[in-house]
């Protein structure tokens, strides 16, 4: 069918789509089965290696732990999703698809790839596999998504958070591949999948270590009174007595200009897109996903539950929707640098 037949098509239909699936992060197994005892219909998860993009020291799984977690999550008709989002080098590609054979064999519900040579092996050995295309593969057009359908089947996008509402709705008319988009979680002044700041002061990137600001690139060192965040031997930030530390990357970082210390790139902000989940949902938006393996099951937990309730509230009656107090309060509690936006969802300087 061709993308103008089937505009066409949904245009046609009732408005009333599906309640959005609610995927929740899971950085260790008790953030697994916290995200769903508290309503997450899905996880998506990783191995501790660099296959994936949140590849922090002491998170993500085991191959036993997710055989566990699969487990756990299909007794409660749950689904598992298996993050390998980060590009093979060229050295070390069969660590890449030794993943994929993991997920195979473990029985993830679909594995979530950004490497098109990674999804052509995935489609030739395992035919049958629900493949999601990666936030990391940055596909922000209808062209791009459907190539990557053409040519190696994918089931589901997620959409990269540089996109409005109106330019997601223009996708979603356009493929048949299901859309999914962030809802909640820190943000990024960058495209994901495209950024390379940080291999400026590190040499790598997230694309091919899996995170921003490898542990072996961090320095915290104290000096009087101030504790200076250092990454490849750039201070990128300092703290004072009693401030609170963030984790150091590049884009975050405070920095001196014209005899002024601010954040010069990006101030630490998270998306909450809770008040928009009616027109998500009226346009056909397949998922609804939540940022943050790197997080505490605390976190988990707590959002999961909030975003869980307000979705259920938004399908029972949308023309009436409104986000209660007590979920605000929540989510903030949880956003990065303590403020929320709705991001590129809908951009005042349009």
């Amino acid at each position: 069918m061709t993308p103008l037949a089937l505009a066409v098509m949904k245009s046609a239909q009732s408005s009333q789509f599906p309640i959005p699936q609610l995927v929740a992060p899971a950085g260790s197994l008790l953030a697994l089965k916290t995200a769903i005892d508290k309503g997450a219909d899905a996880v998506y998860l990783g191995l501790r290696n660099a296959t994936n993009a949140r590849n922090f020291g002491g998170l993500n799984f085991s191959e036993d732990e997710i055989a566990q977690g699969v487990a756990y999550a299909r007794s409660r008709g749950r689904e598992v999703l298996f993050a390998i989002n980060t590009y093979p080098q060229a050295a070390r590609a069969q660590e890449w698809r030794a993943a994929v054979d993991a997920a195979v064999r473990l029985g993830a519900s679909a594995i979530i790839l950004a490497d098109p040579g990674l999804m052509a092996y995935a489609r030739q050995r395992y035919p049958d596999v629900r493949l999601h295309l990666s936030v990391q593969g940055s596909a922000t057009t209808v062209d791009a998504i459907e190539l990557m359908r053409e040519q190696f089947g994918i089931r589901r996008a997620v959409l990269p958070r540089v996109l409005t509402l109106a330019e997601i709705e223009k996708i979603v008319k356009q493929t048949e591949v299901e859309i999914e988009v962030f809802g909640f979680g820190s943000l990024c002044v960058m495209a994901e999948g495209r950024c390379l700041l940080s291999s400026y002061a590190t040499g790598d990137s997230p694309n091919n270590r899996g995170v921003c600001s490898p542990a072996h690139a961090v320095r915290w060192d104290e000096r009087e009174g101030t504790l200076q965040a250092r990454l490849g031997g750039v201070m990128i930030d300092a703290y004072g007595p009693g401030e609170p530390a963030a984790y150091p990357t590049l884009c975050k970082g405070r920095f001196e200009v014209e005899g002024e210390i601010d954040y010069v790139l990006e101030e630490p902000t998270s998306l909450n897109a809770i008040s928009l989940l009616p027109r998500l949902q009226a346009m056909g938006i397949a998922a609804i996903k939540i940022e943050g393996r790197q997080r505490s099951p605390n976190y988990v937990g707590q959002v999961v539950a909030t975003l869980r309730a307000a979705l259920d509230a938004a399908n029972r009656d949308p023309s009436r929707y409104q986000p209660r107090q007590e979920w605000q309060v929540m989510l903030s509690r949880h956003a990065e640098g303590a403020q929320v936006t709705q991001g590129a969802f809908e951009r005042p300087w349009r």
